[in-house]
């Protein structure tokens, strides 16, 4: 008995108590507590609805957490639609104070101009009327909708719109740009009156050389000085455009030189204009699409930046701006010699560490528009000047580093007659023609027109006036050429013993035999005849380069306008496209002509690449081309203007008559260029700025 009453209590105490429903304690092992508890398990008791209730009350965090969550999403949702343009009062439901509205009005306003300047300086719009447009089509953009909207969110919705807007501007410009170079080349293909479209010849030298730039494995020097300079360095070079013009050529092959002597390039393109991009990525040269913030990072970083035109005044000015001391690391080239050009880049010319000029003239007359404005330079110009490239150098026969064992300068001379043979062949000329080319840009800078109208002096011979001043004029003209061509001949004699001149030979030269006229259109022309009574050859004038985008198209409308009331020269015109590959417009010419107006030539690096050709230079006094043409010796010289065009005519007809001194004139000029204007020459004037501009290690 006490046994059990002692086991009682201690049974209770280990036996749970659990209240059930009618409040009663029932034991955890009796039927009574299992048949109540026998449906709730943790699991189950989680399952039922009533449980997760309990949970979820229970669980305060998590309550909070979601009723944040539904807050900012509110929140959030009222602001997008306030952001996205709608109207204070369909928003709210109520209507605004006009005083708000005002307010609003000069906020967008102050955000529109904001937004605009920094669209310019990001997209590095250089040209003012660009600026125009394009801050007209950003007031447009930002008024779109009058709600406020963040500067970033704006700048980025900005710089999605801004490339589609500005691509239909281009499209639209391109499309009347094409228009016309298409005309252009509808009419010299299409108009036999207006002569004959030939060229590229690239295939063909491709074939007769057997050899083409793109086989080059690189032209570098490695023992050189220039080679250890740029080595492992990096460097960015700014083009202006891509024309295929003498800046952006002349910039490419730097790039490219640079690449083969292991530096590190990039180019900035400030525009797109030309046909230059496929033969940079031909050449690997990097192009940085962004002309802006990421081109002044790359900037940077760089050991040296050298500008190619004084069009990169804008850029070099923002980046200064952008990074103060990078003024330093600039070497300028400047390629142009126009005032206008002066003006726009004198408010930076004396923050660049370098100016780099191509001719003594050329930096005179900068020096002295600095005088003037009391620009003070950071230090002394240096000159360098342009060179002909080893890919010329290697057809014309130098040495150069492209030679191999098979293809030597010997051989390589043998090549160019050649390839003369076969260029003249596809031109339809004979051994009778005189081939003159003229290879630039189409406008009146270049004087193709008055290339054009010596031409036609030269061909005719008979003055038009009426009269007694007609025999007055030709006596004088007579008079002229007889003292020119004896001028000619007796400067030539001083320079060679080869050209056999005498008094005699010199009356047989000035004696033309004035029969067997014959008429054309009603118009009286002399068939030219030499010392010897054989026919002299004709005169064919080659002019390029047809479809560049620095083509000035109501120029070249006046051109054809003047063939085609000289139906005769015009029979004697031929065109050619633009292009690159110009070694077998070189081969088959007889002479070349630079005719540029103005201040002349800055230099004339076609000058001294058809100099390397063996072609006598017909230049105008001033410019480089003064500079490179040693007058009676590697070519001849005349005014420019309407007064040269006599002057011109009277070269021409005295080169058409003698071409023993056309061909001496060539082999001097061939000379020169060996001593002054290969590559090797350029790059040696480059380790000294290279020395004085570039960072040290």
């Amino acid at each position: 008995m006490e046994e059990r009453l002692s086991k009682g209590p201690s049974s209770l105490r280990q036996g749970s108590l659990k209240s059930s429903l009618s409040g009663r304690s029932t034991p955890k092992g009796s039927p009574t507590y299992r048949r109540l508890n026998s449906s709730r398990t943790p699991r189950r008791e989680a399952r039922s609805g009533a449980g997760g209730t309990q949970w979820f009350r229970s669980n305060r965090v998590v309550y909070w957490l979601l009723l944040i969550t539904l807050w900012a999403y509110l929140g959030f949702y009222v602001q997008s639609r306030w952001a996205h343009g709608h109207k204070k009062e369909e928003f709210l439901g109520f209507n605004g104070d006009p005083r708000d509205k005002l307010v609003d009005a000069e906020q967008n306003t102050r955000r529109d101009l904001l937004t605009d300047d920094s669209l310019v300086a990001v997209n590095n719009i250089t040209s003012k009327t660009q600026v125009h447009v394009d801050r007209k089509i950003d007031v447009i953009l930002a008024k779109k909708g009058n709600g406020f909207t963040s500067r970033k969110k704006r700048s980025k919705r900005r710089r999605r719109n801004l490339p589609k807007v500005r691509d239909k501007l281009k499209a639209k410009t391109n499309t009347e740009n094409g228009d016309a170079e298409g005309q252009e080349l509808e009419i010299l293909q299409k108009n036999s009156t207006f002569g004959l479209l030939v060229g590229p010849f690239g295939s063909l030298e491709d074939r007769v050389l057997e050899w083409s730039p793109e086989k080059r494995s690189g032209t570098c020097d490695r023992k050189g000085d220039f080679a250890r300079l740029v080595w492992s360095r990096r460097l960015v070079l700014v083009f202006h455009e891509l024309s295929m013009t003498g800046a952006p050529i002349s910039m490419m092959e730097l790039a490219t030189e640079l690449l083969s002597c292991g530096a590190t390039v990039s180019a900035v393109v400030l525009s797109k204009k030309g046909g230059l991009m496929s033969e940079l990525a031909r050449r690997r040269i990097k192009v940085i699409e962004d002309r802006a913030d990421l081109s002044f990072k790359t900037a940077m970083k760089a050991d040296l930046v050298i500008a190619g035109s004084a069009v990169c005044a804008s850029w070099i000015d923002q980046y200064i701006a952008h990074f103060p001391a990078g003024g330093s690391q600039i070497a300028w080239w400047i390629m142009e010699n126009r005032r206008e050009y002066f003006d726009r880049s004198k408010l930076v010319l004396h923050r660049v560490k370098m100016l780099i000029f191509l001719s003594e003239l050329q930096s005179k007359q900068w020096l002295t528009w600095c005088q003037e404005e009391n620009i003070k330079l950071r230090s002394q110009p240096a000159l360098v000047p342009l060179a002909v490239n080893d890919e010329l150098a290697f057809v014309a026969g130098f040495p150069c580093s492209l030679n191999t064992p098979s293809a030597s300068s010997v051989k390589m001379l043998e090549k160019r007659q050649l390839l003369r043979d076969a260029a003249r062949k596809e031109m339809g000329l004979t051994d009778n023609d005189m081939l003159v080319i003229s290879l630039s840009s189409i406008n009146a800078g270049k004087g193709q027109l008055f290339l054009l109208e010596s031409a036609d002096l030269a061909m005719n011979e008979d003055p038009l006036q009426t009269g007694s001043e007609v025999k007055k004029s030709l006596d004088i003209r007579q008079d002229q050429s007889s003292l020119s061509v004896k001028h000619h001949l007796r400067g030539l004699h001083r320079k060679s013993r080869n050209l056999d001149v005498s008094s005699t030979n010199l009356r047989l030269f000035t004696s033309v035999n004035t029969t067997n006229a014959v008429s054309i259109n009603g118009t009286h022309r002399r068939k030219m005849y030499d010392s010897k009574g054989a026919q002299e050859q004709a005169l064919k004038i080659l002019i390029g380069s047809v479809g560049s985008k620095s083509n000035k198209i109501p120029y070249v409308k006046e051109i054809l306008s003047f063939l085609s009331q000289h139906a005769k020269l015009s029979e004697s015109v031929l065109w050619t496209p633009a292009t690159t590959r110009v070694a077998s417009l070189y081969s088959a010419a007889d002479v070349y002509v630079m005719n540029s107006q103005g201040l002349g030539e800055t230099f004339g690096r076609v000058t001294v690449e058809a100099m390397a050709f063996g072609l006598p230079v017909l230049g105008t006094d001033g410019g480089g081309t003064k500079e490179i043409v040693e007058h009676n010796v590697t070519g001849l010289l005349h005014p420019m203007g309407h007064p040269g065009t006599r002057v011109l005519a009277e070269n021409l007809r005295f080169l058409l008559k003698n071409p023993n001194a056309r061909k001496q004139m060539g082999m001097e000029g061939r000379k020169m260029v060996e001593r002054k204007y290969l590559k090797r020459h350029m790059y040696e004037r480059f380790v000294e700025v290279l020395t004085k501009c570039m960072r040290s290690k």
